[in-house]
């Protein structure tokens, strides 16, 4: 059964009735032994990283989510999920992250090169450009998946990335390393390519 991470900050049924729809029994839960018994694990978010790891500690999940880590099953970060998994980020000042990927998440600076302006938070559809092979990307042709965010990753390490998307920088979009994954858009909101990408993820076998 696919666990949910519930911290007080998330897309949590949104993802929960996209794995329903998949036919995968999941459930929500803020309570570490539960969670460190499900098949593989999924960190939703939405909001401020600061907020997101103050809310993890309070609830000791941040430790739970690095021994879940640890256990070889498949993990999953979704949007700001994702962001967490990195080292840190300069959201709101410096926060240190669950620090299971290399990389800082830093903000778009809204300033392209040649000195032109773009919009920031990157918000709406957006094409997946593939750099590995991946189990998560089975299936996958050029397709598009929904993006709102405002800070991207900084990877400290290309060999994590697996697919990114263009806006005016190299936005990380799909990453993983070992069962580690996260990715930037909401899978549960990108139709059948956001779909297919959590079936592959469910498909992910304990390391």
């Amino acid at each position: 059964m696919i666990g949910i991470v519930d911290y007080g900050m998330g897309n949590l049924f949104s993802v929960n009735k996209a794995l329903e729809r998949l036919g995968t029994a999941s459930f929500i839960s803020d309570e570490p032994e539960k969670l460190l018994e499900a098949s593989a694990l999924i960190v939703p978010g939405v909001g401020s990283f600061k907020d997101a790891m103050f809310l993890l500690k309070e609830k000791r999940l941040d430790e739970t989510i690095k021994q879940f880590a640890s256990s070889g099953k498949p993990l999953l970060g979704i949007c700001l999920g994702m962001q967490l998994l990195f080292e840190e980020s300069e959201e709101n000042g410096l926060t240190t992250g669950l620090q299971l990927l290399p990389g800082k998440v830093v903000r778009f600076t809204g300033i392209a090169s040649g000195g032109m302006t773009y919009k920031v938070p990157h918000m709406g559809w957006n094409k997946l450009i593939f750099h590995q092979d991946s189990p998560l990307l089975k299936g996958m042709t050029d397709d598009h998946v929904y993006f709102v965010h405002s800070y991207y990753a900084a990877l400290g390490d290309q060999d994590v990335l697996i697919a990114s998307a263009d806006y005016h920088v190299q936005v990380p979009a799909v990453v993983g390393r070992g069962n580690i994954y996260g990715m930037q858009f909401h899978p549960e909101k990108s139709g059948e390519a956001g779909m297919q990408l959590l079936r592959n993820f469910l498909q992910v076998k304990k390391l």
